[in-house]
C-alpha cells in the first residue's frame, strides 16, 4: 500500500468503527497496525483514556517504548490514580532499564490496586 492508501485505510470510518478495528488488530497481536489506527483516534478524542491506553499497550508490545512511555505519562498526568497506566509505565521503564524510576510507579500502582505488603 502506498502512504495515501495506508493512511486512508487506518483512518477510515467512524471513531467507533476505528476503535473496533484497532481492538481486532490488537487481539490478533498486530500491535503496529493497532497503533496506526489508534494514533489518529487519540488525536481526535484526546480526552478519552481507553484509546490512549490501548495505543500505549500497542506501542509497548511492538517495542516502541518511548512512544508507550509518552502516552502513559499523558494518562497519569491527567488521572494520577489510573493504576493500570501506572503499572504499564513502570513496566515500560523497566524494559528501558530505568529500574529506579520504574519502582515508584510500580509501588503506586500496587497501592492503588490494593496490593499492600503485609507487615
Amino acid at each position: 500500500m502506498n502512504t495515501i492508501q495506508d493512511t486512508t485505510y487506518y483512518a477510515h470510518g467512524t471513531p467507533a468503527e476505528r476503535w473496533e478495528r484497532a481492538r481486532l488488530f490488537f487481539d490478533a497481536k498486530d500491535y503496529a497496525a493497532a497503533a496506526r489506527v489508534l494514533a489518529g483516534l487519540v488525536e481526535e478524542v484526546p480526552e478519552q483514556t481507553g484509546p490512549r491506553l490501548l495505543l500505549a499497550r500497542s506501542y509497548y508490545h511492538s517495542a516502541q517504548l518511548r512512544r508507550a512511555e509518552d502516552e502513559l505519562r499523558t494518562i497519569v498526568e491527567k488521572d494520577p490514580v489510573e493504576h493500570y497506566a501506572r503499572l504499564m509505565l513502570g513496566r515500560t521503564l523497566e524494559r528501558q532499564n530505568r529500574h529506579e524510576e520504574a519502582e515508584s510507579h510500580l509501588r503506586i500502582a500496587s497501592a492503588l490496586a490494593g496490593d499492600f505488603e503485609q507487615g
